[in-house]
């Protein structure tokens, strides 16, 4: 009798393991291909996935970018509220697509830890008379994120958070080169008075100074190890600033004094993260800083430019994960967008920045990454991924219109690399 209640514990037992075990072998894919219903509300799937604990694996190239990640019903019940389309595989179909990876050109990241995410922009009430497409983007998402500027930032705060983000910012000091058309308006000169009164209260007596201190503070913490991503004139103004750490570039509109004698060659290029051997403009009635920017480039005309697209570099994504994740897209052909700066010169880029994406037979780079210290930064051209030609006063863009975003996609790609695991992400 005993032997015999032992035989059915065990056929218990070897029962429940079958019944288990295929649950527990089951995954949930989301897509990243052309059949997903929303491309960016995904990226927050996968960023509250993080949150709750959950390694989430970004699978290179394979569809577009999907993820994958152990089934759970919760994370299907998200996605259906948020319209995220999803597929449940098998144990053995997640090996097919492991088999794959191994033997494509793909790789598989584990995204482990959610990042905790800065955004540089005044604090309110302070309002700007445009919006910041990341910021769109975080919300759209659903990816939490704080604002931080100034004062925190020279207080040490940047070391919270893991990522950063930088947008319509001018770190030089001359109030975005503004002063030719809206020098009257009532949000430059508010804008200009808060800056300097800023300035002031954190002991400056300049607002190029207090931004300069501002610029090279985020450059530490990069050489820590910050992820840092910019897009629009924070991308060429910062590193302009850098550059002119020992030199006055602004004009008397813009600080009170005139510009040094000999403003350009006291530029120093070796402190710029991307940029070298640019020509400065310096003349406050130009809306432009300098000759790094690719805006007036023959041939882009107004709003909505047919012809205007950019071109994905392909990378090994075993040998190159970094760039490979940065570029992930279902498409590798995006279409164009302006901005303060639009895009970047290519003969004025480092050797050493690696270009992630370009206008094919123009002197153009849209999008490029490079590495500081332990630390990376990303710039992306343009102002808004989906509006071309977005104006100061325009209402912002209503990404429900734009859920397959692919620029769009591009700035989600930056938003979860920090939350890769290291040794995969060294280059």
């Amino acid at each position: 009798m005993r032997n015999i209640t032992i035989l059915l514990l065990i056929i218990c037992f070897i029962i429940s393991i079958m019944l288990c075990c295929p649950l527990a072998a089951q995954k949930l894919v989301i897509p990243m291909d052309l059949n997903q219903t929303d491309h960016l509300k995904a990226y927050g799937i996968a960023y509250e996935a993080l949150e709750k604990g959950m390694t989430v694996e970004w699978l290179l190239n394979y569809r577009c970018g999907s993820f994958m990640m152990d089934y759970s019903s919760e994370v299907v019940r998200v996605c259906r509220i948020r319209g995220v389309k999803t597929e449940q595989i098998s144990g053995a179909k997640a090996a097919e697509i492991y088999a794959a990876i191994e033997n494509e050109n793909m790789e598989l990241v584990l995204l482990e830890t959610a990042p905790k995410v800065a955004v540089y922009a005044p604090p309110p009430p302070s309002a700007e008379p445009w919006d910041d497409a990341v910021r769109l983007a975080l919300e759209y998402a659903q990816i939490p994120y704080d604002r931080i500027y100034d004062e925190e930032v020279l207080a040490g705060g940047l070391y919270q958070y893991d990522w950063l983000h930088l947008h319509h910012e001018d770190f030089t000091g001359q109030y975005g080169k503004f002063y030719a058309v809206y020098r009257n308006a009532d949000w430059y000169i508010k804008q200009q008075a808060e800056q300097e009164a800023r300035a002031k209260k954190l002991s400056f007596d300049k607002v190029s100074k207090l931004k300069l201190a501002v610029a090279a503070t985020i450059k530490e913490y990069v050489h820590q190890g910050g992820f840092l991503f910019a897009m629009c004139s924070a991308t060429d103004s910062y590193d302009i600033a850098l550059s002119a750490f020992k030199t006055d570039i602004c004009a008397a509109v813009f600080d009170g004094d005139p510009i040094a004698p000999d403003f350009q060659g006291d530029l120093d290029y070796s402190q710029c993260f991307a940029f070298e051997d640019f020509t400065l403009i310096t003349d406050p009635l130009v809306y432009e800083f300098s000759d790094i920017d690719t805006t007036p480039r023959t041939g882009r005309s107004a709003r909505g430019d047919a012809g205007d697209y950019f071109t994905l570099f392909d990378f090994s994504a075993k040998y190159d994960p970094v760039p490979t994740m940065l570029v992930q897209c279902h498409t590798s052909v995006v279409k164009g967008f302006m901005g303060q700066t639009t895009g970047f010169k290519k003969s004025l880029v480092k050797k050493s920045v690696v270009i992630l994406g370009e206008v094919e037979g123009a002197d153009e780079v849209k999008y490029l990454h490079g590495n500081y210290g332990d630390g990376t930064f990303t710039f992306f051209g343009g102002h808004d991924p989906e509006d071309y030609r977005h104006m100061i006063g325009d209402p912002p863009t209503q990404l429900s219109l734009h859920k397959n975003s692919p620029g769009y996609r591009l700035i989600l790609n930056n938003v979860l690399f920090p939350a890769a695991k290291e040794k995969k992400l060294k280059t």
